[in-house]
């Protein structure tokens, strides 16, 4: 049971409702008018809740369960206890985020304009929109329609931000246009500065950073994460991107659709990253290079050569997996053949 000081529940559900909600189908004999309450992980959930299975490591768990329904992949609807309603889906993961959703829609909760911000006259609020205390709002930026800026965020001159985002606490925007359907966690830092300068013994000297940040629709961004604005250039954040906390972006760099970054990835100026590459946690990018649509980087990697589309790389530097896997070998046996001398 979440708790309804955070959290507020919808429902409840029909397991027929829920069917549809997750583009599944009900299991055989299970009763279609079934009421459900809540969502929750197989070892908990009790007659009233909905879990899933989306891996053979908690088969017995799904047996052991005391759910009223469960969403599985076919395969293992023939596991589930006596009594229990399925939905089967080929995509069970997917399946129960979409029901999840259905029972904590991520509706803003509230709109207007606390007494506590502060706004420029000259910037443009759309419809409902909600501006938290402490957040300062400065001059000629636009907020489009149901978006939410939570307390102490600060929007720089000239800032857009489209319709139904939601900007977290203490996130500073500068130089950005972001998109409709944006999620910005807390303490984000976006359109800095990027680390440009002429280097020499005379000093180091600042090249201006005259480019934006521009975020596209569907984009979330974790908390504490820095993406510098372009140097001439825009640094391009594309569609349906998913980026993870403490993650580094530096001037130029442009993402493609649906890319997913984990945790602390750094990727250096000018690289670009074609559609739907994912970079595993605290893997580097080296700068000016071409990450090919697909490509997936391992965590811990070091990528310093352009990777072609829809291969896997590991290690520092970062090779194909299979030719990583084969240095390790290689190292293993070595080791083990000088142990043995």
């Amino acid at each position: 049971m979440t708790d309804s000081r955070f959290f507020r529940r919808a429902g409840p559900f029909t397991l027929a409702q829920l069917a549809e909600i997750g583009g599944g189908a009900l299991g055989e004999g299970t009763p279609a008018d079934r009421r459900i309450v809540d969502v929750a992980p197989l070892y908990r959930a009790g007659a009233e809740d909905i879990s899933f299975l989306d891996n053979r490591k908690y088969v017995s768990a799904f047996e052991a369960s005391t759910a009223g329904a469960c969403i599985v992949h076919p395969d293992l609807a023939d596991k589930a206890p006596s009594g229990m309603g399925l939905i089967l889906s080929a995509e069970p993961y997917r399946a129960y985020a979409l029901i999840a959703h259905a029972f904590y829609p991520q509706t803003m909760e509230r709109s207007g304009v606390s007494p506590h911000a502060m706004v420029d006259p000259t910037a443009k609020l759309g419809a409902d929109v909600c501006i938290e205390p402490g957040a300062v709002i400065m001059e000629n930026v636009e907020i489009g329609d149901r978006t939410q800026i939570c307390a102490n965020a600060v929007l720089r001159p000239g800032v857009v931000v489209g319709a139904d985002c939601y900007i977290g606490s203490n996130v500073t925007l500068c130089y950005a246009v972001v998109g409709n359907k944006v999620w910005i966690h807390g303490g984000a830092a976006i359109g800095q500065d990027g680390f440009g300068f002429v280097m020499g013994p005379k000093g180091h000297l600042k090249v201006p950073q005259l480019g934006r940040v521009v975020i596209q629709d569907d984009v979330e961004i974790g908390a504490n994460t820095t993406i510098d604005r372009g140097a001439g250039p825009d640094t391009v954040i594309g569609e349906g991107c998913r980026i993870d906390n403490l993650v580094q972006i530096a001037h130029n760099v442009e993402l493609g659709r649906g890319c997913v970054l984990v945790a602390q990835v750094g990727i250096s100026g000018s690289t670009k990253l074609s559609d739907f590459v994912v970079a595993g946690g605290q893997s580097g990018i080296t700068g000016h290079l071409k990450i090919g649509a697909g490509a997936r980087i391992g965590a811990q990697s070091g990528v310093m050569r352009d990777v072609p589309a829809g291969q896997t790389v590991i290690g520092s530097p970062a090779v194909p997996a299979k030719e990583h896997w084969r240095q390790i070998g290689v190292v293993e046996r070595l080791a083990k053949k000088h142990g043995g001398a």
